[in-house]
């Protein structure tokens, strides 16, 4: 892709480039037409980091160039950020610049909010933080009407919560998410819920039960499961799992069991090649299995998760890394036709694309 423009009125040509060099790279495959779904131009980012920058008795947010300089610019405005975030960066760096215990040896600030109007800031320093910045993070908790975490080395200290409760609408439904400081969460919210949206309708009419791996904290497993008898979703860290099984209380979602296993674990438990104590109260061989649903990580999936796929009629595959999808792809359409095909600009001014495929056994 050529030099990326961060300028709104470059948007449409940027993201027609992105198309057609996803055609390109994609040539060898039969595919439908692929539906494009665009972000807004400006205020799509939920997440974000900055490093402080500390000028006498002033800090501000600042970045970092990539190269070997690695000069610092100072950050007065963040249009990529959400109206929320905007807001917040003005308003706590004034608090911060007014407070000498908030500002002393703060490097880092994190920002997570979301379309339902909470916020949390992680505040991060070179110090260990006392009983002194407590009492003044609560107050400052309080003001801005927002959750805050301190950090240093070897110390969290969490004022009141360490997550942040999103609402997403999928279609005409509403799912509500508990997004946690240390977990992953989709950066462009209005994108996500076209994608979720986009998943749920693709998925009509597919029954049976379906297999989830990679499930996350269950942004896709609780819409889903509206289309399927059972839902069975594998995912690893911890604490993700701890949130999707809050999440499937919060949206009292009962037709769900979740997994703590790696994708290669559980391909081993379902050819009987190894036995699990985390698959205890889970009787695989009562479920029918008519369909999976894949979100890898961007090294896409191995070999033999891979070749668990093509056992199923129904396949939705959403990848973050289109290099690894074209990859594991080559694999699944010896066995099955793509079906659909739907691109997600979750990352604006970047070359970087989000892929829904479908794919039905031949």
């Amino acid at each position: 892709m050529t030099q990326t423009s961060y300028t709104p009125a470059e948007y449409q040509a940027q993201l027609a480039e992105k198309l057609a060099n996803f055609k390109q790279d994609f040539s060898e495959f039969l595919f439908p037409e692929p539906v494009v779904f665009e972000s807004t131009e400006k205020n799509f980012r939920m997440r974000a980091e900055f490093r402080i920058w500390h000028k006498g008795p002033v800090s501000t947010y600042c970045m970092f160039s990539d190269d070997e300089f690695k000069r610092a610019y100072d950050i007065t405005e963040f249009p990529i950020g959400s109206e929320l975030m905007n807001h917040l960066m003005t308003e706590l760096m004034e608090e911060i610049n007014a407070n000498e215990i908030l500002r002393t040896k703060l490097f880092q600030i994190d920002f997570l909010t979301t379309l339902s109007g909470q916020a949390l800031i992680s505040l991060i320093y070179h110090r260990k933080l006392d009983e002194e910045w407590i009492l003044v993070a609560r107050e400052l908790q309080t003001k801005l009407n927002i959750f805050v975490i301190g950090r240093s080395k070897g110390q969290k200290i969490v004022v009141e919560q360490d997550f942040v409760i999103e609402q997403l609408t999928v279609g005409n439904k509403q799912f509500h998410y508990q997004q946690i400081e240390s977990g992953f969460t989709q950066p462009n919210a209005r994108v996500c819920e076209k994608m979720l949206t986009w998943a749920v309708d693709k998925s009509q009419g597919w029954s049976g039960d379906l297999i989830e791996l990679y499930c996350g904290n269950g942004n896709f497993t609780l819409p889903l499961s509206q289309n399927f008898k059972r839902v069975l979703a594998t995912e690893l860290a911890k604490p993700s799992v701890k949130s999707a099984l809050y999440n499937m209380e919060l949206n009292q979602i009962n037709n769900v069991a979740i997994a703590r296993l790696s994708s290669e674990d559980f391909s081993q438990a379902m050819d009987k090649i190894r036995s699990f104590n985390r698959l205890d109260g889970i009787d695989l061989d009562s479920y029918n299995f008519t369909s999976i649903f894949v979100d890898p990580p961007r090294s896409g999936m191995d070999p033999h998760t891979t070749s668990i796929t093509q056992r199923y009629d129904n396949i939705m595959y959403i990848s973050c890394n289109p290099v690894t999808l074209r990859e594991n792809l080559k694999t699944i359409t010896q066995t099955h036709d793509i079906t659909n095909v739907a691109l997600f600009d979750q990352f604006p001014y970047t070359h970087h694309l989000e892929v829904g495929v479908t794919l039905r056994k031949k």
